[in-house]
């Protein structure tokens, strides 16, 4: 599971860097979606990057990996977890609680949860700027814990991953993410996730 994740996130990464650039380049920045019913995810992050991300969940159109996020954030399991893939125009990555501990291994992006993974929970809305989606390897259902956030949109991505929130408040933050250098989009000193917590 480990190095199959590594080879599609690689893929996933390489593959789509020029079209998040090229739809960044071509798009508005629109507001913000309002906040919904929730639950909203509370992401502290340092580095960088400084301040807080409010995610909106949305448990109608992926309920089991919400409700997979939601423990994992409840347990703990994402404090200190680096962003380890950042590409420039396309998307933020992190969620890995197996190997993405901040200091920890390079290894970082290979990894996943203890809890099982998860089928697909493909839906019809878009990957725009600010929305949540789970990473995964070529096998479709295989997201566990690793998540990425949009820096722009990415219409190509739409009905290929799963969808499971939208940043509500603190876009500011995920645009000031440190964004990577290395292949594939790989952070050297990357920022991380302080901590996230779950609210109503």
């Amino acid at each position: 599971m480990s190095r199959d994740r590594l080879i599609a996130g690689g893929l996933f990464a390489l593959g789509l860097a020029v079209m998040g650039g090229f739809f960044l380049s071509q798009t508005a920045r629109p507001a913000l979606a309002e906040d919904g019913p929730g639950p909203n995810l509370v992401i502290a992050v340092d580095g960088q990057a400084k301040g807080q991300i409010v995610i909106d969940l949305m448990p109608d159109v992926a309920p089991r990996h919400v409700e997979q996020i939601v423990a994992l954030a409840q347990a703990g399991e994402y404090n200190d977890v680096v962003f380890h893939r950042v590409i420039d125009g396309f998307m933020a990555q992190t969620g890995d609680v197996q190997y993405g501990k901040a200091g920890g291994s390079d290894m970082a992006g290979m990894g996943g949860s203890q809890r099982p993974d998860l089928p697909a929970e493909f839906s019809s809305v878009p990957f725009e700027r600010g929305v949540m989606g789970m990473a995964r390897s070529q096998d479709p259902n295989s997201a566990n814990s690793q998540f990425f956030i949009m820096f722009a949109p990415a219409p190509n991505l739409d009905g290929q991953y799963t969808v499971v929130g939208r940043v509500v408040s603190g876009i500011e933050v995920v645009d000031a993410i440190k964004r990577g250098d290395g292949p594939n989009g790989s952070v050297s000193a990357p920022d991380r996730m302080v901590s996230v917590t779950v609210q109503p």
